[in-house]
Formats: C-alpha cells, sequence, structure tokens
C-alpha cells in the first residue's frame, strides 16, 4: 500500500482519485511514497528516502524543490489547465477594474454612505470615475498557454484586438490560440501597441523581474497592467515609478506586497485567482489521477521535471527506472534482464533534459538481484517493480511450490 502524504486540504473529489485499499492517505504519514499539496511550502527535508512523486494541485510549481526532486528521480506532477477558467474570469474582472473606475466609484459609496445627501452627491461626483470601453482597445498577452488563451478568446468576444506573445509557446498551446490573436516577435513590440497587458507565464529563473525599469519604458501611455501570473515576474519598484510618471494607468495584482499598498493607482486582490470551488476540485481531481497513475503503472503525465511516458500494460510484470540522460543505460539495463532470460514484450523510452525515464513490460517476474544490478548501475537514480495483483499471486505460488 502507498503512503501519501497531503499538505493542505485537498478536495474530497481529487482524495476519491486515490482508492482507500491501494493508498493510505494522510497529513502525519512517515516516509511517504508520494506528497498531494496545493501551496505548501516544501522542503527537502519533507521529501525522504522513499519519495517516488510530487502532485501539486495547480499550474505553479515555485513550492516544491523541483531540482533537487529530480536529482533524486522524484517524479514532480502539476495540473495545467484545471484552474484556466477561473483565473481567466477573475482576469476579466480585472480588465473591467482597469478602465472603468468601478473599485473606486465603490469606496467612494462607502466612504458616503452617512451622508444625507447621498444621492445628489454621487450624481454631481460620478464623473470623476469615467472609465473607458474594453471594446476597440489591444490587449497584450504575455503568456499563451491554457490560461492566456483562453483570456485572449473571451477578449477577442468583447471586441478587443489582442497580441501575444509567447516564446515558448507548446504546440498544443499554438492549437488553441484563436486565429485572431496577432503574435508578436519580441515583448518589446507586443509592449508597444497594447493598451491593456496580462501576464499568464511562470516563475522561472528567466522571467524573474521580467517587467522591470527597461521593459515598461516601452508602454503606451496610460497602459493598464494586470498580473495574475506570479508577483515575482514584475519589479514592482519599476511599477510604481512608471505609474507615477504617467506611463502605467493602473496596475492591478493578485500578489499584494507591502511596496504597493499605499498607492492609489493600484488594485491589489488576496491571490483569488483560482479561489473557486471548481478549480479546486478540478486540481485536486487531476493531480490525484496522474499520482495514482503513476504509482500504480509508471505512467507520466504534467510533470514539470520528467517527460511524458506512458505505456499501456502488456504484461503482469512491469519495470521502470529513471537515470541521467547519458548513452548505454538502457542496453545496460536489457543486458543484466537477458543474463536471466528475462524477455523484454514491449517498452518505452522518453528524455527530457538531463533525465531520462523507461518502462519495460518482461515476459516473467524479476526478482531483488536483479533489481539490486539494474540501481547499482552508475547513471541510474530510481527503479521501480511494479507486479500486477495477479502477478504477485503466481509468484506467491511459485514460491510456495518450491518450498512445499
Amino acid at each position: 500500500m502507498y503512503r501519501i502524504q497531503t499538505y493542505n486540504q485537498i478536495a474530497p473529489i481529487g482524495l476519491a482519485q486515490l482508492p482507500y485499499d491501494q493508498f493510505d492517505i494522510g497529513n502525519e504519514q512517515a516516509d511517504p511514497h508520494a506528497i498531494l499539496l496545493r501551496s505548501h511550502q516544501l522542503t527537502t527535508a519533507q521529501c525522504g528516502p522513499a519519495l517516488l512523486a510530487v502532485a501539486r494541485a495547480g499550474a505553479g510549481t515555485n513550492n516544491v524543490p523541483v531540482a533537487e526532486c529530480t536529482e533524486q528521480g522524484v517524479v514532480v506532477f502539476n495540473t495545467p489547465g484545471a484552474n484556466a477558467n477561473a483565473v481567466k474570469e477573475l482576469v476579466l474582472s480585472a480588465l473591467l477594474m482597469g478602465c472603468r473606475g468601478i473599485a473606486e466609484g465603490m469606496q467612494y459609496v462607502q466612504q458616503h454612505a452617512a451622508d444625507d445627501d447621498l444621492a445628489a452627491q454621487l450624481e454631481a461626483q460620478k464623473k470623476r470615475f469615467k472609465g473607458v470601453e474594453l471594446q476597440g482597445k489591444t490587449l497584450g498577452v504575455i503568456g499563451l498557454g491554457a490560461i492566456g488563451a483562453s483570456v485572449a478568446a473571451c477578449a477577442l468576444d468583447l471586441g478587443m484586438n489582442v497580441v501575444g506573445y509567447d516564446p515558448a509557446i507548446s504546440v498544443d498551446a499554438a492549437w488553441r490560440l484563436p486565429s485572431a490573436v496577432a503574435r508578436m516577435e519580441s515583448l518589446e513590440a507586443l509592449l508597444t501597441r497594447a493598451d491593456f497587458i496580462t501576464l499568464h507565464i511562470p516563475a522561472l529563473p528567466s522571467t524573474i523581474g521580467l517587467l522591470n525599469q527597461e521593459k515598461l519604458a516601452y508602454l503606451k501611455p496610460g497602459a493598464v497592467l494586470v498580473n495574475f501570473a506570479r508577483g515575482s515576474v514584475v519589479d514592482n519598484h519599476a511599477v510604481l515609478q512608471a505609474l507615477n510618471e504617467g506611463r502605467l494607468s493602473k496596475y492591478i495584482s493578485d500578489f499584494p506586497a507591502p511596496d504597493l499598498l499605499e498607492h492609489e493607482q493600484v488594485l491589489l486582490l488576496p491571490h483569488l485567482g483560482a479561489s473557486t470551488q471548481e478549480a479546486e476540485d478540478n486540481c485536486a481531481a487531476m493531480a490525484a489521477s496522474q499520482l495514482a497513475e503513476f504509482l500504480r503503472f509508471g505512467n507520466i503525465t504534467n510533470s514539470v521535471n520528467f517527460p511524458v511516458t506512458q505505456l499501456s500494460s502488456s504484461t503482469g510484470y512491469r519495470l521502470t527506472f529513471a537515470n541521467r540522460n547519458v548513452p548505454g543505460v538502457l542496453g545496460d539495463v536489457l543486458s543484466i534482464l537477458a543474463e536471466y532470460s528475462v524477455n523484454v514484450t514491449d517498452m518505452i523510452n522518453k528524455s527530457r533534459d538531463q533525465v531520462a525515464y523507461n518502462i519495460l513490460d518482461t515476459d516473467g517476474p524479476l526478482t531483488d538481484a536483479m533489481l539490486e544490478r539494474i540501481q547499482a548501475l552508475e547513471a541510474v537514480v530510481k527503479v521501480r517493480y511494479l507486479p500486477t495483483q495477479a502477478a504477485m499471486a503466481t509468484e506467491q505460488e511459485v514460491e510456495e511450490s518450491a518450498t512445499a
């Protein structure tokens, strides 16, 4: 039975993907085989020797020590697209707040609610909150993944012109992107054209502080910047300077920071992007389902550090192993199996950057001696043997017959 450590509150619909006869789930597991979390900041000390996988119920994995997990052969999963609709709807709300004086008008009403001549006063002052319409304006979408593409489609429906920039766009994302979105060849080109800019990129070494003083100098005067990606991809000091100089008219962010709190042209939300029941359910269900598939069958989908690797089971005996991506490792493993007259009936080998992952189905059981020799190979990081319940029953029968 696999031990799964949970952090944060995981939606019941997600836990239901992990049957209790196969998975022992709880928040106080000793040396777990897997970790299922949301926003908990995972440390390397919490990644014990038995750990096989970490599943993050959300798209970002900056709260997981991914590099250290990769070194240990631990697969890290995320759930891209599971919360896309929730974030998209909030971004649309932010765009409307950025052009219509909604938040400022509501605050004014609250401040004067006790006045006797409230109606007359509001009628006289409402011109202070006059805004502009989104229709006909240009939206720049930085990051064209599941959320960015969805925001772009809705903006087109609202009558906006949409330009997008994503140097790392995947083939699947490119297919999802509406054809009316104009692809920009550079971030600078997008910033010079957009009236509104929305960010949908992960926090990576290459994106931290991406919108800095240099880049914000390309803005059209009076542009609105919306950030529901990660706080660290924007240089707050540069944003405040752009606001004070009029290059930005408003900054709306889901990531409050002390240096932003007092500026009247900044609207801050308490990280509400994926805070809907539907998004929490979708993320939990996807994370748990991917985790169960990996633990039971070794298949990998939506990992941030290992390649997509899937193989339908052809026998009752499955070997998986992760290794450093160097030549000759698979051949060495096959040679060891051949020494024991074990035949491989089906297999798949995939690599991603410096790591490789392999699934091999064999026509017979594997012994501890075989597994120890494979694990002892210099480039092999982690080995697993995954016989089915039927195969394990057959092995037990053979053992009992031999000792009778």
